[in-house]
């Protein structure tokens, strides 16, 4: 066992592999742990392979997450390869042996891919993490891997970044090798001991009166979600491996033996997988045909003539379904995995299902489902003030304190929890809240310091639903980033308590023949997000030009929300920006009305709103910008201010212009209260009248490849009422007012392929073609 790992599985001693692998998955599975085996080294993947080769449980077939590359092995074993960036296909299934390639420089560690691919593992599973050899020195430590990629924008390489988040994660591997609870084989080194620290021996505790159910956890979700009552949703949260799908199917199966239709959904069929083999067990004369699981007539209690029925439906195809039922009674709805389903949507289902559950991972890799309860508490409060609150605990898959969630727990800060706050703050929060100080992290210390990366990171995952592990890389990593943080430091013990924090980032700066390529959609660089997209789908070559600070994320402690503390980290974030010479601030986000409320009142306005929902918010995003310096901070504007907040204002003003046009056709489905914000008071009056020469620009902007049609259709509606008939044949004419109804529009499709246009990018050429002639002539 001492001979090192290589490519050549055939400079290993096989036959003392094979005993370490057999020995240490009896060891596991006598436990019901699972482990992670730390393999380090220039090259370890011949060790991997003959891993493989020998692992006891042939069942699925191993696993090996990194290129997606197809792989062979020397024996008869079958390896399913699958690229790290489709690891979240593999969740609601089960492996016993996975092979997770950090080591290729293409590749590195995808720490969303690590997070979900560990949750699949069932006990006496094994994970072999392969790293480069630096992570098991303290000296030279990490270089950025493939997956900083993803981080480097315009102008910076993956070369050039830091490499924080990577130096921290082989910190604790390296700490928890030393007690057992990783086991670490360095190339050249000996195998480890196959034994690992804690685990529970012990039978389950106590007898389940449920004789279907594992826990009592599952015994009590289960009576909660049989026993749903009109307007009084179940929301059950639960650790991966807690049996809440278990639950789920548990609950389905006595519905449909009532003679209950059940209405299931996800979002994809994969992550209800062990639901519908959790009804073909309990129900072994049911049939499942494709996303539906039925039970024959005769079978079921209650109405024998038809049945009963399953039906799997994907998110968005919960409404059209509603809709055919017309009056009949709709049946019971299970939403799993809620936190990664679109909040509009989530909405709509509480609104229109009177007998609805609401189940979701609470440390989740699609969506965070402890932030989900907070963000959605408050709407479930008000439309449903009686809604019940599960939570399971107690694993189902492996036993209480496995190795490797805790390993899972501790790399990707997977339990992050803002700090409690101490008694003095619930007596008198404003007059604590005077004693706290904003400061600047710096980012090589924050790296270094757990406790503070736990409460700040525990502080997004409140805020947000959707925050994953790799948002931990992006805060140390991303470069241009500056985080801000609301300190209160306890005068007795030293320690520091984090109750705020804000991340922006810098974008723009692009020089101007970039800028002008971006403009007109000819190159899009990566990253700058605002600052790209105001240039390239707002029209304006100098916003990608000018530097601007992008709030990537804020998140304040949820005992002090309504207390003036996020506006007080804009505030600070304003003064560090003006002195770094930046006059701009900008965000980006899902739009809702209260956001939209939040960022108006801190000065910012509407600049640009996306025309298609987010998939994965369901919202359109909005993009907001303020420009800061003269009336912040009392003292003269830099440098340039004027120029900037001309800018600004021309943003501001073609987006006032634009809005109504949008909310008549693209946009005629935004809340009312939402158009209500976004619509600036006295907007109308200010709006000047179209000149020739700013409709020509516009028009020159599109025809160039800039935006789309709906970007320009006040401009282009302008040009051809007042232009003379001559300017533009008639066919012309008529194609682009039919255009301006809507690209995709029945009447314009008609027109075009009448015209021999076909296709969308055809009918997308002609309309900036038709576009060009038109302003030619006018010229």
């Amino acid at each position: 066992m001492t001979t090192p790992p290589s490519d050549s599985p055939s400079r290993i001693d096989l036959p003392a592999l094979e005993a370490w692998c057999r020995t240490l998955h009896q060891h596991l599975l006598a436990r019901r742990q699972r482990a992670c085996l730390w393999i380090s080294g220039d090259d370890p993947t011949g060790a991997a392979q003959a891993i493989c080769e020998r692992w006891p449980a042939r069942e699925p077939a191993p696993l090996w997450l990194g290129t997606g590359e197809a792989l062979s092995t020397p024996g008869a074993m079958p390896v399913r390869a699958l690229a790290l960036a489709k690891a979240a296909t593999q969740l609601g299934g089960e492996q016993s042996l996975v092979i997770f390639d950090a080591a290729q420089p293409a590749t590195g560690f995808d720490p969303d891919a690590f997070g979900a691919v560990a949750g699949t593992l069932k006990a006496g599973g094994l994970l072999v993490l392969m790293t480069p050899a630096a992570w098991a020195a303290a000296d030279p430590a990490p270089v950025p891997d493939g997956d900083h990629a993803r981080l480097a924008h315009w102008p910076f390489e993956r070369q050039q970044l830091t490499a924080r988040y990577l130096a921290r994660l082989a910190r604790l591997a390296r700490r928890l090798s030393s007690h057992a609870s990783v086991l670490h084989w360095p190339q050249g080194g000996h195998l480890p001991a196959p034994s690992l620290d804690g685990g529970d021996q012990a039978a389950r505790a106590d007898a389940i009166a449920d004789s279907d159910c594992l826990t009592q956890d599952q015994a009590a979700s289960v009576a909660a979600l049989e026993a749903l009552a009109p307007t009084r949703p179940v929301v059950i949260s639960a650790d991966r491996g807690r049996g809440k799908s278990g639950a789920l199917g548990i609950a389905a199966a006595r519905c449909l033996a009532a003679g209950e239709d059940v209405w299931l959904t996800a979002p994809r069929p994969a992550a209800v997988s062990a639901i519908f083999e959790r009804l073909a067990a309990l129900l072994p004369r049911g049939q499942r045909e494709g996303n539906v699981f039925r039970l024959p007539a005769g079978q079921a209690e209650g109405d024998t003539a038809s049945g009963s029925e399953l039906r799997f439906l994907a998110p968005d195809a919960i409404e059209a379904a509603r809709l055919a039922c017309h009056d009949e009674v709709l049946p019971r709805l299970f939403v799993d995995e809620a936190a990664a389903i679109p909040t509009p949507l989530l909405k709509g289902y509480l609104a229109h299902f009177p007998r609805i559950a609401f189940a979701t991972t609470v440390h989740g890799y699609e969506g965070t489902g402890r932030g989900f309860q907070l963000r959605f508490r408050h709407h479930l409060e008000r439309q449903c003030p009686g809604w019940q609150a599960l939570e399971m605990t107690t694993p189902v898959r492996w036993a209480s304190g496995d190795p490797l969630e805790a390993l899972t727990d501790d790399l990707l800060l997977l339990s992050a929890q803002p700090p409690e706050l101490p008694e003095p703050c619930a007596k008198n929060a404003q007059q604590w809240l005077e004693g706290c100080d904003i400061v600047v992290l710096e980012r090589d210390a924050l790296a270094r310091d757990e406790a503070a990366l736990r409460q700040l990171f525990g502080l997004l995952v409140q805020a947000h639903y959707r925050t994953t592990p790799a948002d931990l890389r992006q805060l140390l990593d991303t470069p241009g980033l500056t985080l801000m943080a609301i300190r209160q430091r306890d005068a007795t013990t030293g320690r520091d308590a984090w109750l705020g924090v804000v991340a922006a980032v810098e974008e723009g700066g692009f020089p101007t023949p970039l800028a002008h390529d971006i403009w007109c959609g000819k190159r899009r660089p990566r990253g700058h997000l605002l600052a790209q997209s105001l240039a390239a789908h707002a029209g304006h070559q100098g916003a990608a030009e000018a530097r601007w600070w992008r709030v990537l994320r804020i998140a304040v402690h949820p005992a002090l929300w309504r207390r003036g503390q996020g506006a007080r980290l804009l505030k600070a974030l304003e003064q560090q920006a003006l002195a770094a010479g930046v006059t701009r601030l900008g965000t980006s986000f899902g739009a809702e009305a209260d956001l939209v409320a939040f960022w108006l009142a801190q000065g910012f306005v509407p600049l640009r709103m996306g025309l298609k929902r987010d998939a994965a918010s369901g919202e359109h995003a909005v993009m907001m910008g303020k420009a800061i310096g003269e009336s912040g901070s009392g003292e003269s504007a830099p440098r340039g201010q004027l120029a900037q907040d001309a800018l600004l204002g021309a943003l501001q003003q073609d987006f006032q212009r634009l809005l109504p046009s949008l909310l008549t056709h693209e946009l005629h489905g935004l809340p009312p209260g939402l158009a209500d914000r976004l619509r600036q008071r006295g907007s109308e009056t200010d709006l000047a009248m179209l000149t020739p020469a700013a409709c020509a620009q516009r028009l020159d902007w599109y025809r160039r490849g800039g935006g789309g049609l709906a970007l320009v259709r006040p401009w282009l509606e302008t040009v051809l009422e007042s232009c003379e008939p001559a300017r533009l044949d008639e066919a012309s004419r008529h194609g682009l007012v039919l255009a301006l109804g809507g690209q995709d529009a029945p009447a314009f499709i008609s027109w075009a392929e009448g015209q021999g246009i076909v296709g969308r990018k055809a009918r997308d050429r002609w309309c900036r073609a038709a576009t060009g002639r038109l302003i030619e002539q006018s010229e």
